[in-house]
């Protein structure tokens, strides 16, 4: 399921679209209008944007470029005009698809599904640098000061949690649900035993931290090494 704003001024057409795109499954919100749908993005961040051009404050495509310098959602155009003016337009406004009217929810779908795949493959990283440690998630390698790290499948887990929140204290009780997929209120001794795990692996103590740091009574939290 994702999350979609729907700019629309139409009732009929945003009624409509509402509806069918519930139905298959999408999570739809709607403006009537560009500003307060600008400040709806800004506020509450969807997953894609379908946008018509015709809206009765601004411009959609001078929307597009309000929007661009803040935010990277993806946004359909879905608009009457058909003619190739107003699409390179749009495009070059920043918008990922643009579809002219009618076109039936399918398509939409469709074109929603693409451009989602399209954008998660763009976004993903599966990098991850904090000073000189490089955790590579797809190859599920680690490299600190050039030389490889030997770490045990739940030890990587927890490394590549905390590398990709560089710099913020993590609490033990998250760690559990998100790394050990344990619920809340699981023993913070596992933890504990692989951060002590972890440390020896990176060369560190508890009582001479060099990456990993913790926050007594918060949680834990990686950092360069001095």
């Amino acid at each position: 399921m994702a999350t979609l704003l729907l700019i629309e001024d139409d009732p009929r057409i945003r009624s409509a679209l509402m509806r069918a795109l519930t139905e298959r499954g999408h999570a739809v919100s709607a403006e009537a209008a560009g500003m307060p749908g600008l400040q709806r993005v800004l506020d509450d961040p969807p997953d894609l944007v379908v946008l018509d051009l015709g809206l009765p404050d601004v411009d959609g495509i001078q929307l597009l470029r309000m929007l661009r310098p803040v935010s990277k959602v993806p946004v359909i155009v879905a608009t009457a005009r058909d003619d190739d003016a107003a699409t390179v337009a749009a495009l070059d406004a920043g918008a990922d698809d643009y579809v002219v009217k009618p076109f039936s929810a399918e398509q939409l779908d469709a074109r929603i599904r693409a451009v989602l795949r399209r954008t998660a493959g763009e976004d993903a990283v599966t990098v991850l640098e904090v000073g000189d440690l490089v955790v590579d998630l797809r190859a599920r390698t680690a490299v600190l000061g050039g030389e490889s790290l030997e770490l045990r499948p739940r030890e990587f887990d927890l490394l590549a949690y905390l590398a990709a929140r560089p710099g913020e204290v993590v609490s033990k009780r998250t760690l559990l649900a998100d790394v050990w997929q344990l619920p809340y209120g699981g023993a913070d001794k596992t933890v504990d035993v692989h951060l002590s795990w972890l440390r020896r692996k990176l060369g560190e103590t508890a009582v001479d931290p060099q990456m990993l740091h913790s926050v007594r009574g918060v949680g834990v939290k990686l950092v360069p090494r001095r």
